[in-house]
């Protein structure tokens, strides 16, 4: 099991008022699954993945990744486990725009303490298996919005990590460019990658091979489509 929440909620004051973002979520991520997590705007879908990336904390419940449990871990030790085991990919590619595609995808190794030969060699590989090996010396600026998401997967990659999050990864590119995303993340699941998405985006998430829907912060649905 790779990832696994019980009772997973977050709340927050407003004026006063308790809101409830999500609400005893109780889920479960196998090894090379992948998964897609819909919702509308508001539906909490956002506040999952932020919960299950490490970027926020719940107010209650507990999540368990790699059988670690990980909830009520400080900021630094989430911090390291935001580098090793998860890669993330944003709709907005979120690239250094001054830097080559090949130090944006070596970056995660600076903050590892991994060699500068090391990091070139390991880049290149992972460039390579996003068809991007040619251009890695070229900017962001240089590149279209497909080969950018393309090293921004290069990048989520690099550290060989237990789960890639990806957030609505086609919603800046036309639906050919999104269409070749979508086939890498196929590709890349295959080769044994778990894989998350969170979309709004029909299309997308029926791509994946699971289809868990949020809805006032709750799980209105889990369905599997194949696999």
């Amino acid at each position: 099991m790779l990832i696994r929440t019980e009772g997973l909620t977050k709340r927050y004051e407003v004026g006063g008022e308790e809101i409830y973002a999500l609400r005893d979520v109780d889920l479960s991520v196998q090894r090379n699954e992948y998964m897609a997590i819909t919702g509308p705007s508001g539906s909490g879908k956002s506040t999952l993945m932020n919960l299950l990336g490490c970027l926020d904390t719940p107010s209650r419940g507990s999540y368990f990744l790699n059988d670690h449990e990980v909830s009520q871990l400080p900021d630094d030790r989430l911090a390291e486990i935001r580098n090793k085991e998860i890669g993330f990919v944003f709709q907005t590619f979120n690239l250094l725009p001054r830097a080559s595609a090949l130090h944006n995808v070596e970056l995660p190794l600076v903050y590892s303490g991994v060699s500068r030969e090391e990091r070139k060699e390991r880049a290149m590989q992972v460039l390579k298996s996003v068809e991007m090996a040619d251009r890695a010396s070229h900017r962001p600026n240089e590149l279209s919005g497909g080969q950018r998401q393309r090293v921004a997967i290069a990048r989520a990659l690099i550290n060989r990590p237990s789960l890639i999050l990806a957030d609505e990864p086609t919603g800046n590119l036309d639906s050919k460019t999104g269409d070749e995303i979508l086939r890498l993340f196929e590709k890349l699941h295959t080769d044994g990658q778990t894989i998350l998405v969170v979309t709004h985006e029909k299309k997308v998430a029926e791509r994946a091979h699971r289809v868990v829907a949020i809805m006032d912060g709750r799980v209105a649905s889990d369905i599997r489509q194949k696999g």
